[in-house]
């Protein structure tokens, strides 16, 4: 079956980049949505991001114009470029597999395949 891992987190100050990468065995993401979430301790899991098999992204109102989310079906694995991070940024970040999220796509439910999660803490 379908196995995620995530690398990349780390500690950050205010105004400074990471990098995520989530890579893939068992199947290409190749026709699969590939999704980011994050979750803050005693917060529900929210969406960041999305990457659709046709290469369509959408992002969240949040993170707009800050994190970036790319695919490189060659190595399969799927990337979160993060900029400008923020000290509300701070959260365990998953990425996420699906065949058929459609509308549902900020549901954590609607994804079957889920990474080990990676901790981004980000000091002021």
């Amino acid at each position: 079956q379908v196995q995620l891992v995530e690398s990349g987190g780390g500690l950050v100050q205010a105004g400074g980049s990471l990098r995520l990468s989530c890579a893939a065995s068992g199947r290409t993401v190749r026709g699969v949505a590939m999704g980011w979430f994050r979750q803050a301790p005693e917060k529900e899991r929210d969406f960041v991001s999305i990457t659709w098999s046709g290469g369509e992204t959408t992002y969240a109102d949040s993170v707009k114009g800050r994190f970036t989310i790319s695919r490189d079906n060659a190595k399969n694995t799927v990337y979160l470029q993060m900029n400008s991070l923020k000290p509300e940024d701070t959260a365990v970040y998953y990425c996420a597999a699906s065949s058929y999220t459609g509308s549902l796509y900020r549901d954590p439910s609607a994804y079957g395949y889920w990474g080990q999660g990676t901790q981004v803490t980000v000091s002021s």
